[in-house]
């Protein structure tokens, strides 16, 4: 249906372009745990907006197959209509926004959610506007609440978590000094990936200098004190036998993510406060924090294939070259397909090929352990705990589960979560049950290895 009755009435959840390739499989996620029967459901009210009604009306159909369409409200908002989004974040706890490029359209909507007070989660795989929204509002949300939270889908959650799961596990005297992770995507059928990452990827060439502009124009953060020497640059195409992959270096959100959690926790060490925590609560924050220990962390993709990797790399040198330039990015987004070599395609992935795609993601973490051994000059890590995060395909089904299960803890746990800021997602829903909860939903965390190194 469309527009309410009452104009007034408020949702827990408002899911903002849920018509776009993405956000109809954010939809169809949601709608899971839609309950407006059982009062302790967090739940209880949804509604989606977008520019087009009729087409979300046709999503809500699509995603509630082959049940008939709940009576979820329709409204209307543009992100090129600041007061639209205005009327929509006042009518909500929660906004998920789905509409990208977020360089284009999420300053907006940000902007809306700080001036409500109500809270923002995004799957925006863009650094400089993750950091631009930071710098601009994160001191006026601290202090009127509201949490505005970026990268809450396959960028960056799986890094961020798997990161942590790594580093929890060099127990007692145990320190890591790397963790290195290996991302490789897998199928049945050809792998076509979400347009939305390819596009992530050109923007991030095209807005590079911005984002060390704005760095430069900002108080150095803090950085983690990590045990043992810097890790050395490495071969630019690495073959990493233990894992069986071929793998190159990946410029990606998830470094810089984990980066920012990293510098956000070495400013809190033991995290940020929640708006009204018990006692319970504050032990087990405290307690959690306390066992993540830092971690120099880089990203490669890989493959099983050396062909696999030369062809990453040839479309990484499209990207580099043509990114720099408005005619370059335009011919890689007008035809994806011929400048990622069959990758990805604009109009995306069928629902076979959907439901075909994997991806895992290897942590090998190198370390000490002793950190005694530390103090012994510049000796090699002696240690190596590999751990994997494993899912179904990354853009379509592993980012809905993500940020559903994100939103859920923000609704239902809220009393335990920041009052407001602008922050990464694993320095809010590190300590929370978000790991265990995106098990029990397809996504698995597992440690494969613990062995010695010889020096």
């Amino acid at each position: 249906m469309e527009e309410p009755s009452n104009p007034d009435s408020k949702f827990d959840l408002i899911i903002l372009g849920a018509s776009g390739f993405t956000g109809k499989y954010v939809l169809r996620e949601a709608l899971k745990f839609l309950n407006t029967t059982t009062p302790s459901s967090p739940i209880q009210t949804l509604a989606l907006a977008g520019r087009n009604p009729n087409k979300l009306l046709q999503t809500l159909a699509w995603a509630s197959h082959p049940n008939p369409p709940p009576p979820i409200p329709i409204l209307t908002a543009d992100t090129s209509s600041p007061p639209s989004l205005s009327r929509l974040a006042a009518r909500t706890r929660l906004v998920l926004n789905c509409v990208g490029p977020f360089r284009l359209h999420g300053a907006p909507v940000v902007a809306a959610c700080v001036e409500s007070g109500c809270d923002y989660l995004d799957i925006c795989g863009e650094p400089e506007f993750m950091e631009r929204m930071e710098a601009e509002y994160h001191e006026n949300v601290v202090e009127r609440g509201g949490l505005i939270i970026s990268a809450c889908g396959f960028d960056s959650v799986p890094a961020e978590l798997g990161v942590m799961f790594n580093s929890r596990q060099w127990v007692a005297a145990g320190v890591p000094n790397r963790i290195e992770a290996y991302l490789s995507l897998e199928s049945d059928k050809r792998v076509v990936g979400n347009f939305g990452t390819f596009e992530s990827a050109v923007l991030g060439v095209a807005n590079a200098d911005k984002l060390q502009e704005l760095r430069r124009s900002r108080p150095r953060r803090a950085r983690p004190v990590i045990p043992g020497p810097s890790p050395p640059k490495g071969p630019t195409i690495e073959h990493e036998k233990k894992i069986g992959v071929w793998a190159v270096k990946l410029p990606s959100a998830d470094s810089i993510v984990v980066r920012r959690t990293l510098s956000t926790l070495q400013e809190n060490p033991h995290g940020l406060k929640g708006v009204n925590e018990s006692p319970e609560q504050i032990k087990k924050r405290e307690t959690f924090w306390s066992s993540v220990k830092p971690a120099h962390f880089g990203v490669k993709i890989a493959s099983k294939s050396l062909f696999g990797i030369l062809r990453l790399i040839t479309v990484g040198i499209f990207i580099g070259l043509l990114g720099k330039f408005a005619f370059g990015r335009r011919l890689l987004l007008q035809f994806p397909s011929v400048f990622s070599l069959g990758w990805f395609r604009k109009n995306g992935p069928t629902e076979d090929e959907v439901r075909s795609a994997s991806f895992k993601m290897w942590f090998v973490g190198t370390g000490f352990s002793d950190s005694t051994h530390v103090a012994q000059g510049n000796k090699k890590p002696n240690m190596e705990i590999i751990t994997r995060v494993t899912g179904p395909e990354i853009g379509y089904l592993t980012t809905p589960i993500i940020l559903i299960q994100c939103a859920l803890i923000v609704l239902s746990q809220r009393d335990n979560l920041p009052k407001g800021g602008v922050y990464t997602p694993g320095i809010v829903f590190g300590p929370t049950d978000l790991q265990k909860r995106l098990q029990e939903n397809g996504i698995s965390f597992d440690v494969i290895s613990k062995s010695t190194l010889s020096n």
